[in-house]
């Protein structure tokens, strides 16, 4: 095995490789990625946690995840190893790390007002958050991480970690709306933690008669659910993508979780709703936007 150390979302973990491993297109992600994805000489201290990788050509649709203590073992098929899916699956894997230190990676958008306060922008995948999120960089606000952001507890704050650095953007062109959305690089970019003064759930669509915020606290019972299965979605594995296998793609749970996790995420869905917590319709990106800058600056 070949021994490095593998620095993604906000840690470093050792990470044992079989010999000969072309990593190159896993490096190729790491824009992609909280903190980015790269690889150094393992250091010269014993780190705690530890990825242990192996390659196999058996017949499997996905990534096979064994837990022994600080140590998760991987193992993946020849082809998805020489993609980027390695990149994005020893990220996923460091998930239970980040948890036990506090930190988690949520499906949604952050941003920092010109004042410095951190906005989470939360939404199911389609809602508006990245052209709410553009909407806003365009008036002066600084981005924080596009679809993968990373909050952290730190007494006595919920803080905003950077989180992906670039973004997917839709043409407005209608024609082109099969055709596969331009990546573009987020500037200014977020470099260190800010505090978390404020979330908003967003539902952005034409058919939204006018743009309205209202208050989503106290949770109601839908708010906890779906809050649970947000902070939850990345410890289980399932966003890895599968680039690598045949067929259609699937992630089995992986086996990462435990009790001390789960409450530890239950805690902080109370600290969430600490905070001020909306609900926003609108129509457009920028009454979107009209609605937040009013709101927080």
């Amino acid at each position: 095995m070949t021994r490095a150390a593998v620095t993604t979302g906000h840690l470093t973990a050792a990470l044992e490789l079989p010999p000969g491993l072309d990593t190159g297109p896993a490096i190729t992600a790491a824009d992609r990625l909280p903190g980015g994805w790269r690889l150094a000489a393992p250091p010269p201290v014993t780190l705690p946690d530890r990825l242990v990788l192996t390659v196999s050509d058996t017949a499997s649709t996905g990534p096979e995840v064994r837990l022994d203590g600080q140590t998760v073992h991987l193992n993946l098929l020849h082809r998805a190893a020489r993609t980027s899916t390695l990149a994005y699956v020893t990220y996923t894997a460091l998930e239970r790390a980040r948890q036990q230190r506090q930190m988690l990676t949520l499906h949604a958008n952050t941003l920092v007002t010109p004042s410095g306060h951190g906005i989470l922008l939360l939404g199911n995948k389609g809602a508006g958050k990245s052209s709410v999120a553009l909407a806003l960089g365009s008036r002066g606000w600084t981005h924080a991480g596009d679809d993968l952001s990373v909050l952290a507890e730190e007494a006595p704050d919920v803080l905003i970690l950077p989180g992906k650095p670039t973004a997917a953007v839709r043409s407005d062109d209608p024609s082109l709306w099969q055709a596969p959305k331009p990546v573009i690089t987020l500037a200014p970019l977020l470099r260190v933690p800010v505090p978390l003064v404020g979330i908003i759930r967003l539902t952005v669509h034409p058919a939204v008669p006018r743009p309205l915020i209202t208050d989503a606290t106290p949770f109601s019972a839908n708010e906890q659910l779906r809050l649970h299965e947000a902070l939850a979605r990345y410890i289980s594995g399932l966003p890895t993508p599968l680039t690598g296998p045949a067929g259609a793609p699937y992630g089995p749970v992986w086996p990462l979780d435990d009790p001390s996790l789960a409450r530890w995420r239950t805690h902080l869905i109370a600290r969430l709703e600490q905070h001020p917590y909306s609900y926003l319709h609108a129509p457009g990106p920028q009454t979107a936007a009209d609605l937040i800058t009013r709101r927080y600056t």
